[in-house]
């Protein structure tokens, strides 16, 4: 059996951050995952110009401040960044007042977050890897995990494991969760998310839309360099099917429905849209893990990202709050006294309490405006619409929510 400082268990982006940010602390890292391979997503092109994923970041400072950190956001081509300087939200009105306008102009700062794809991310963390010394990649799939008084052990597929901590990133659907008995909460959301990029007539001046409309959804664009945009449309199951579908059989219909089923605001925005890559869906939900550390009696695992906490994607702050796991947890372990291990059950209980307030405050803001704009009623509609016309006239609320919003 192989003992290494710490297993990570995930290969996304938090789990190769997590291992790549722990490595650079010194710590010999084994990181499992059933593959680490290429996920990238194209419809015509394989070349590196014309394949955009359609999995899309928007990057808090916070998380870029993290990625430059260790050396992982100067590896990432700079054509396949872009910045955001501006964010506009419509209500369902059908009002031009009703509405909320963020610029980074105005809260004095070079901007509001910056966009990027999954794959560009992933990409310079697996290249940063490869120069590590302390990282060891295992492709194996998990089968179980136990615990005794010192480790834990982690059986897979490729043999058995074990390290005094274990960091499970291996997603929403998480079985180490359900291993080490960490009850979740969960609200599953009658809506999906349907996906895609698309080039686009106007230029997008460095602004994201999100148009909150009369049948519910939510539809936001995020610019993409060079005139393109990234799609993210919270719409109901069935909608999604058919939109999923119809984008395989007619692209040129597909965008039309788009724009159509949006009442036109898009191409009032941005002109004409062109699909660009393949349209993809998910399922949403708001979901919490009840603990981030486990078992409760002798705790040797935290989790983290998707296996900790899921959010709805209007906010767009998925991603963040994983990669702020990472950094209280680095900040956690710098501020350890000597004489604790990394597994002392007294630091990981600190890790745990310092991660509450954030994903609480975060996936409860998130919930309550998927609730609130699904509702209908007259007078919902309207206390909606005028919250957001209201508190668009206050620059110091919308200073602190972008503030908020760039931790």
């Amino acid at each position: 059996m192989s003992t290494q400082e710490i297993i990570i268990l995930g290969a996304g982006i938090v789990g190769k951050t997590a291992a790549l940010a722990f490595s650079q602390k010194g710590l010999k890292v084994l990181h499992i995952a059933a593959s680490f391979g290429d996920k990238s997503n194209t419809m015509a092109s394989n070349s590196e110009n014309d394949a955009w994923n359609s999995r899309v970041y928007a990057i808090s400072h916070s998380s870029e401040q993290l990625l430059k950190d260790l050396q992982i956001w100067q590896a990432i081509p700079s054509n396949r960044r872009q910045v955001v300087e501006q964010m506009r939200i419509y209500g369902d009105s059908g009002q031009v007042d009703d509405g909320l306008h963020f610029s980074a102009f105005e809260a004095n700062l070079p901007q509001l977050a910056c966009i990027m794809e999954s794959q560009q991310i992933e990409n310079a963390l697996d290249l940063a890897t490869t120069f590590s010394k302390f990282i060891v990649r295992q492709e194996a799939t998990f089968e179980s995990i136990s615990m005794n008084e010192e480790v834990a052990i982690v059986k897979t597929s490729a043999g058995t494991f074990s390290a005094p901590l274990v960091l499970a990133a291996d997603g929403a659907n998480s079985i180490v969760r359900d291993q080490i008995g960490i009850e979740i909460s969960q609200d599953i959301y009658e809506h999906t998310a349907v996906i895609g990029n698309f080039s686009c007539a106007n230029q997008h001046l460095r602004t994201a839309h999100q148009w909150f409309l009369p049948s519910g959804d939510v539809l936001a664009l995020l610019p993409l360099p060079d005139k393109k945009v990234s799609m993210v449309w919270s719409t109901s199951k069935e909608n999604a099917e058919y939109l999923t579908e119809l984008s395989q059989k007619d692209v040129g219909l597909f965008c039309q429905t788009i724009v159509s089923q949006a009442d036109s605001k898009p191409l009032e925005v941005l002109g004409q849209l062109t699909l660009l890559n393949q349209v993809q869906s998910y399922p949403l939900k708001r979901q919490r893990a009840k603990q981030f550390i486990g078992p409760s009696h002798d705790p040797k695992v935290i989790l983290l990202g998707d296996a900790a906490h899921v959010m709805h994607p209007l906010a767009g702050q998925g991603l963040n709050l994983g990669l702020r796991d990472i950094r209280d947890l680095l900040k956690t372990f710098a501020e350890k006294e000597n004489f604790r291990k990394i597994n002392d059950r007294i630091l990981l209980r600190r890790y745990e309490r310092s991660r509450v307030a954030d994903v609480d405050a975060m996936l409860g803001v998130t919930h309550h405006l998927h609730q609130l704009f699904m509702k209908n009623h007259s007078a919902v509609k309207w206390l909606r619409n005028t919250g957001m016309r209201l508190l668009n006239q206050h620059s110091n609320i919308k200073k602190q929510l972008i503030a908020k919003a760039l931790e």
